[in-house]
């Protein structure tokens, strides 16, 4: 089991989705998800100047991974099994709009929705190949926990990520975060960009997520 770990700088509901009962990693942090296989953990902790203040030490969200489709696979997935979880860019329901399924994969090159990304995240995000999916994980958005003492070791503040440094910690982790009894696979918490997307327009608010993407090394 690999414990991956890295800094969540925007919190958008989008990367990762925690909506309808599944958390999805689809899109940003493509070496993650190119790596990442099932019973693997993907950990998604605070920034330094989030919306929170200083939450480079807890917990935004953290999924044991429980299934990795191809994203065309997820595409497929999707429509049959989950479909809010293609974004409805014109919904007034937040969830609909953070949908991650962003590409559809019809005949030719997969086609961008409608979405969070524009044609500048299509690289990066089809470079990651797979989808994380989990139905068993913790999501605190706007709410996170502070991680104990003993593993403030798994905290990565810069781009990229935490893997095979993270292998002394990775069963603590695991004991630690299902021992606190956390209510699994629901919203414990908002995204933390929520109230300020939710005030912006569709376009801006598609702008401003494509852009923060980019900048976070996604």
């Amino acid at each position: 089991m690999t414990l991956y770990t890295y800094c969540l700088r925007y919190d958008d509901g989008a990367a990762p989705n925690p909506y309808w009962g599944v958390c999805t990693l689809a899109i940003c942090k493509p070496a993650i998800r190119r790596k990442a296989s099932v019973g693997d953990w993907v950990v998604g902790l605070g920034s330094t100047r989030s919306p929170c203040g200083d939450i480079s030490s807890k917990v935004v969200y953290a999924m044991h991974v429980t299934q990795v489709l191809t994203m065309e696979e997820y595409d497929t997935y999707c429509q049959k099994h989950l479909p809010k979880k293609i974004p409805d860019w014109r919904s007034v329901d937040f969830r609909k709009k953070m949908g991650d399924c962003i590409y559809h994969y019809g005949k030719g090159r997969p086609l961008l929705r409608p979405s969070v990304h524009s044609k500048g995240n299509r690289r990066t995000d089809l470079s990651g190949r797979d989808v994380l999916l989990s139905d068993h994980f913790y999501y605190f958005g706007d709410k996170p926990v502070g991680l104990p003492d003993d593993l403030l070791r798994l905290v990565h503040s810069t781009q990229g990520h935490k893997s095979r440094a993270n292998d002394r910690y990775a069963q603590r982790f695991v004991q630690w975060i299902e021992g606190e009894h956390f209510k699994r696979n629901a919203l414990l918490g908002q995204p933390q960009l929520k109230k300020k997307l939710l005030a912006m327009k569709p376009s801006a608010c598609r702008q401003v997520c494509s852009k923060q993407h980019v900048e976070s090394g996604h």
